[in-house]
């Protein structure tokens, strides 16, 4: 009797290089099948290196949703915007995040001008297609395939999810064969508090977006597990004056509150237990420049 021999088992890290905003923390999610990575209409939201885990029969898929790629101004700035190159340049396959609606602009001009220093297999992945006429999408197609070297073109929509098991399957083809990095059920590499925190900093910049800068940031200060089957959580949502403390808690603490039952929420959904979350807001000036929070976010202070 002839023993079938099992097919080796593939992984890699798949690295997301693109502009804030151009749908690669939402591409992430839907590639993983569940939430990872933080989603708002504020761009740079993602600050640092967030892995999801994908497994495609034998094949392990670790994604890393890296900031977006812009002009930085502050310290800040520059860690993230470090973090996402060599996110790329530890990869064995960089996808190049285009929005198809906005095409090429400064953002994009300045990835394409760094391209050519990043050695992996590269993917063009245009976005948003479905906001797209067709020749406009060839057209945009080819500007870019003249202006670097990809492997090649796909197109999709993140969020309706369009293209992109055709990209899953091309990549689970693609990476090396190896052995697994994480175990089968694992899905993402952020420790539950942090992941926690995250989820509290989306409901905090989708409520106030428009008011809020970025110098707000969300810190899981204690996890109690309880003995009923729910957690307890309390978390600190810190800024660097009080005239943002004031606008965190809102009229009456309506704002806190209503950012705490949103955040409660899908953290219990996620941690499929009951959750008890309590809010605090605290001052923490200058906490931009403080690089214990940036060895927190896992970004290098000193990024020039």
């Amino acid at each position: 009797m002839t023993e079938t021999k099992e097919a080796p088992t593939r992984s890699g890290f798949i690295a997301l290089i693109g502009a804030p905003n151009a749908g690669k923390s939402t591409l992430v999610n839907q590639l993983v099948g569940t939430k990872v990575s933080i989603v708002t209409h504020k761009v740079q939201t993602t600050r640092a290196l967030v892995r999801g885990i994908a497994t495609v029969d034998r094949t392990q898929l670790v994604f890393m949703d890296a900031p977006g790629v812009f002009a930085p101004k502050r310290r800040l700035d520059r860690a993230m915007v470090t973090s996402a190159w060599s996110g790329a340049r530890d990869a064995d396959i960089v996808l190049v995040l285009v929005d198809a609606r906005k095409g090429i602009r400064e953002d994009e001009e300045r990835i394409l001008e760094v391209l050519p220093d990043i050695r992996q297999t590269k993917y063009l992945v245009l976005n948003k297609i479905d906001t797209v006429e067709p020749p406009r999408l060839l057209e945009l197609a080819k500007e870019i395939n003249d202006r670097a070297e990809f492997a090649e073109t796909f197109m999709i929509s993140a969020s309706e999810g369009y293209g992109c098991k055709d990209l899953l399957k091309k990549l689970a083809e693609t990476v090396p064969e190896g052995p697994w990095y994480y175990p089968e059920d694992q899905i993402s590499d952020l420790p539950m508090r942090q992941l926690a925190a995250e989820i509290t900093r989306e409901k905090l910049y989708l409520r106030l977006h428009q008011e809020l800068p970025y110098s707000s940031t969300v810190e899981t200060e204690t996890w109690e597990e309880k003995k009923d089957g729910s957690v307890k959580i309390q978390q600190v949502i810190f800024v660097e004056r009080d005239s943002q403390k004031k606008i965190v808690l809102g009229h009456k603490g309506e704002t806190i509150k209503a950012i705490g039952q949103a955040s409660r929420k899908e953290i219990a959904e996620i941690l499929e237990q009951p959750v008890h979350l309590f809010l605090f807001v605290k001052v923490r000036e200058n906490w931009g420049n403080d690089p214990e929070r940036y060895r927190e976010m896992g970004l290098d202070f000193s990024a020039d």
